[in-house]
């Protein structure tokens, strides 16, 4: 479990101290286990997100049920979970929800530790102190603060409509709880992201995404297989720059690639509709039906603007199976 034990730790100054929660700090923590996974090779992801990655998983069930951040364990052929006491598991992954970034790991045997309740990120507001607990306890796990709540728009055609911003950030943020005064899960860790602060200065936040999201979504995850059709997907990674969405690059051989589009290209509008954010771009996008459906682009390549009409795909299409270990 390279990473997770290895002899770090963060700042004393931003560590918990249990003297500072109504709760029992050390047992919520105790929640937070260690994940590492390998992804083969020849994987969809294994370009962009790696063949090992480590991160943090909560414990949500007493039968060992972990959640976590998706994108760690996305077409991973071997899961492994650790305990800050020694105790490694082999985990089979459930399911990946590529709406909210969610994931799901089962434990196949047992980690003997207590399962964190689920709280409501809805009712915390901004300001509220929280804890970002990683794998190790209070040494590893930062004091923190809700410092925003709002929209947020990922490259890789990724849309949350409100999510958390923390900070002080944590360095290990990848699948970390987010705990609430109540002594419950309210959001797991996903990206670190820079703002601007006092002064115009850069200020790293811990992006989360609220556990609200899980709910609607967890009897598919734990299915292994989603119960409503998949969003249309180009296979696109996308910025906003002065108000224009400009193509970055594509998700390999994705259906944006097979239609002819090229970096630099400039989407003004899908299905007649401008789009001038990327959240724009998305809902505009998911708004024309289900994956497969064809998409309506105009683009502007280099002063020339053109239509082209692309064939969506459903993602998940391009990603491995999980396997049991």
């Amino acid at each position: 479990m390279a990473g997770q034990f290895d002899d770090w730790e963060v700042s004393p100054e931003a560590q918990p101290r249990p003297e500072d929660y109504a709760y029992d700090l050390d047992r919520a923590l105790a929640s937070v286990v260690g994940l590492s996974a390998k992804v083969p090779p020849d994987a969809f992801t294994a370009a962009t997100l790696g063949v090992d990655r480590a991160g943090n998983g909560v414990v949500i069930r007493s039968d060992g049920l972990v959640l976590t951040i998706g994108y760690l364990v996305t077409e991973a052929e071997e899961i492994t979970l650790a305990t800050a006491d020694g105790l490694t598991v082999q985990g089979h992954v459930l399911g990946y929800d590529q709406a909210s970034g969610f994931g799901l790991v089962q434990a196949l045997d047992p980690l003997g530790l207590p399962a964190l309740a689920l709280g409501a990120a809805t009712r915390a507001p901004v300001g509220q102190p929280v804890v970002i607990g990683g794998a190790g306890g209070r040494a590893r796990s930062v004091a923190a603060r809700i410092l925003a709540k709002q929209e947020f728009s990922g490259y890789w055609e990724y849309l949350l409509d409100e999510a958390i911003f923390t900070g002080p950030p944590h360095p290990f943020w990848g699948g970390a709880a987010m705990i609430g005064p109540a002594g419950d899960l309210l959001g797991v860790g996903s990206l670190q992201v820079q703002q601007r602060g006092p002064g115009g200065r850069p200020l790293a936040l811990n992006m989360v995404v609220p556990i609200d999201l899980l709910p609607p979504v967890f009897d598919d995850l734990l299915a292994g297989k989603p119960s409503v059709p998949a969003r249309p997907w180009l296979g696109v990674y996308a910025q906003e720059q002065d108000e224009r969405i400009v193509l970055i690059g594509f998700a390999g051989e994705g259906p944006a690639r097979r239609a002819g589009l090229k970096e630099g290209d400039v989407v003004l509008a899908v299905g007649g509709e401008p789009v001038a954010t990327l959240a724009d771009f998305y809902r505009a996008l998911w708004g024309l039906g289900s994956a497969g459906v064809a998409a309506p682009l105009t683009l502007d390549r280099e002063g020339d603007v053109f239509d082209v009409e692309v064939t969506t795909s459903d993602r998940r299409r391009y990603l491995k199976t999980a396997r049991y270990n």
